[in-house]
Formats: structure tokens, C-alpha cells, sequence
């Protein structure tokens, strides 16, 4: 099947970058402050022109031409939005894959990008190579922080395959939530704090997944006495970069369908 290719660019392109991480800059005249250009604006102009990395994912199950239900896909995607780097997402029906993808990785596995002529595929490995070749701006996480909200995920997942009402699934899910918003009350409203940061760029996607997947087979939802996390998602997934890059709920719901069924 032929791969469905589609173009795209970074937030900082004409309009200029739109992420609160980019702080104006002031000059002082006469006393008074007046704004620059901030030196950040220049760079992330001159990344919009350079050439667009590559990236492979998962195309829609549901709607073709669109992005999938990955939320690894997801989190190297914000990191490149939030990063203002332009790239170009090539779609891959995992269903039928092309011979040319395990030429690239011979395990078949997506997201991948291209850097320096290179493929990398893993999330966790793509985004430090991101970070370290695209410092600014500054996205990475304090080590004693990068932790935070990273066993939501699989206590999430344990409760979605739950066929037994009362074999603690459902409490341990909620044990990590309330355990996560207790740490937002106290040190958020983002996981380092004021600023999104690689962990929430990570676990927004989880969050995500979460929600729909719960929503639908359970009839569950993050409750109102945890209101830090639930205003947290809120945030998060009103994000442009976030809203640009997630998948349709169908997909959500269609990719988790098997572990419900299993």
C-alpha cells in the first residue's frame, strides 16, 4: 500500500511561535521599558526554513490520511511542535506495512525519525536526541521530577483489561491519581512546575488515552475530588501543539479494543 504522505510545519512559521515558552524580551530607553524582538522569535523563524525532519506513524484506522492512535507517536510530535522544528509526517497502515519500513527498521515499529541521515525509533530515545540537538527551548525534566505521574500509565491499562470489579485495579488507578494530584497541589500546575516540560509532554498523551478508552468501556472518569489533575489534563490538552497533533477518539477507542477483548 502506498504510504500517505503529509506535510507540515511547526508552529513558527509567519504568525511566529504561540507556546508560552517563548518570553518577550525588553530594551530599556529613557528610563522606561520598551519590548525586542526576543532572540528565541529569530531562531525558531530560521528552524521554519530549514529542512523538515521526517517522521513515520501510525496511520488512522478509522479515517485515512489521518494520524493515529499512538501516544509515544504523540509525545515525539509535541516535543517536535513545542521544539518549532518544521517536519513531515509519512503514515503507515501497521495493518499492511511497506516493505521500505523494515528496510528503515527492520522491527516494523513506529514513531521513527530521521536525524543527520539517521532513523531512531523509540520515543524515550528520539526525544533526548532532540533535546540535546535542539536545546532551546529548554524542554527537559529534572531528574528527582521526571518520575512524576510515570505509573498512571500501566495501572490505567491493568484497569481497562479488568474483567473482575473487585480485584483492586480500579483503586490502584486511583491510588497514582490522587498521588499525582497531590503533588500538583503542591508543586504544579505542570510537573516542573510554571512550564510544560518533557514529563508532561509524555504523560499528556497517557492522560489522553485514558480518558476516552475509560470513558467508553468503563463509563469512568477521573473524579471531581481530584481537581489539580483533571484541571491539569484540562491544560494540557487544550495545548495547540496537543490539539494538532492527537488522535481522533474513534482510534482511541478502536486501538484499545483488542486488551479490552483479550
Amino acid at each position: 500500500m502506498a504510504v500517505l504522505l503529509r506535510g507540515t510545519s511547526a508552529a513558527a512559521t509567519a504568525a511566529g511561535p504561540s507556546s508560552a515558552l517563548l518570553a518577550t524580551t525588553f530594551r530599556r530607553s529613557r528610563g522606561r521599558l520598551l519590548p525586542r524582538a526576543a532572540p528565541q522569535r529569530r531562531l525558531y523563524v530560521a528552524r521554519a526554513s530549514a529542512q523538515p525532519l521526517e517522521v513515520c506513524a501510525k496511520e488512522s484506522i478509522t479515517v485515512p490520511g489521518r494520524l493515529g492512535d499512538c501516544p509515544f507517536t504523540q509525545r515525539v510530535l509535541l516535543t517536535i511542535e513545542e521544539k518549532h522544528l518544521p517536519y513531515e509526517l509519512k503514515l503507515v497502515d501497521l495493518a499492511n506495512k511497506p516493505d521500505w519500513l523494515f528496510e528503515i527498521n527492520p522491527e516494523g515499529k513506529v514513531p521513527i525519525v530521521k536525524l543527520d541521515e539517521k532513523w531512531i525509533g523509540d520515543s524515550d530515545v528520539i526525544t533526548q536526541t532532540l533535546e540535546e540537538k535542539y536545546p532551546e527551548p529548554l524542554l527537559a525534566t529534572p531528574p528527582e521530577k521526571a518520575s512524576v505521574g510515570s505509573k498512571i500509565f500501566s495501572t490505567f491499562i491493568g484497569f481497562l483489561k479488568s474483567k473482575d470489579p473487585s480485584d483492586g485495579t480500579e483503586e490502584a488507578l486511583f491510588n497514582e491519581l490522587t498521588s499525582f494530584d497531590s503533588y500538583l497541589k503542591d508543586n504544579g500546575p505542570f510537573i516542573n512546575g510554571g512550564t510544560i516540560s518533557a514529563a508532561d509532554l509524555s504523560l499528556g498523551p497517557k492522560l489522553y488515552h485514558m480518558e476516552i478508552a475509560l470513558g467508553h468501556y468503563k463509563n469512568w472518569s477521573v473524579p471531581d475530588s481530584l481537581s489539580h489533575v483533571k484541571t491539569y489534563m484540562k491544560s494540557i490538552f487544550s495545548m495547540d501543539s496537543f490539539v494538532k497533533t492527537q488522535a481522533l477518539p474513534e482510534d482511541v477507542i478502536a486501538g484499545w479494543r483488542p486488551k479490552v477483548m483479550g
